[in-house]
């Protein structure tokens, strides 16, 4: 089941808390992993628990405390480029095809659709097939990198050439995107 709320603040907290939470767990136990307060994590849950991102499991009696035993409601999230005011959601409206926005849009709605199909799948008791290919290349310069662009291009198009079949009775049509980023590096996560 896909979330998709703008609305939804997911807070560095919140996305590690949301991490951890494949698997039921209490907010002491997640306080203890994360080395914060209970008070502070059991903040963040509630948020989130509002929002739809975690759901109760179970409440068992400690004593004179209710511990309250909660995972995440979803193992996937989705969060819509249309939540993000400045990202193109759409990729017949990004005019240049290089640009960032471009990418984003094209990687924006390969996410959507695969969350849906995933959703339906599992529905249906199926799974989805997919295929997925990551690599990181470093190119010594501009022109380099625009070789390996072109290179790329042809491949792919030899390759869609040779296994694409358009009167193929029963066939199936499978949506294929590249591409190419600098790699981020990692972020110092800010205390929240």
């Amino acid at each position: 089941m896909t979330k998709e709320s703008s609305a939804a603040k997911v807070r560095p907290m919140r996305a590690r808390i949301l991490e951890r939470l494949a698997a039921p767990t209490t907010a002491a136990a997640l306080a203890r992993e994360l080395g914060t307060s209970r008070q502070k994590v059991g903040y963040h849950l509630r948020e989130l628990e509002e929002q739809g991102l975690v759901e109760l499991v179970e409440e068992r009696r400690k004593g004179n405390v209710v511990e309250r035993l909660v995972k995440a409601s979803s193992r996937a999230y989705l969060v819509s480029a249309e939540a993000l005011a400045s990202l193109a959601p759409d990729p017949a409206a990004a005019v240049d095809r290089f640009s960032s926005a471009y990418l984003i849009a094209v990687a924006a709605r390969s996410v959507r659709e695969v969350a849906t199909l995933r959703e339906r799948a599992q529905k249906a008791g199926k799974t989805l097939p997919t295929f997925s290919l990551q690599a990181d290349v470093r190119f010594a310069n501009a022109k380099s990198r625009h070789a390996f662009a072109e290179d790329l291009a042809e491949a792919v198009a030899r390759l869609v050439a040779k296994h694409h079949d358009e009167k193929a009775e029963g066939g199936r049509h499978y949506r294929l995107f590249l591409g190419v980023h600098p790699a981020a590096a990692p972020e110092k996560e800010s205390p929240e």
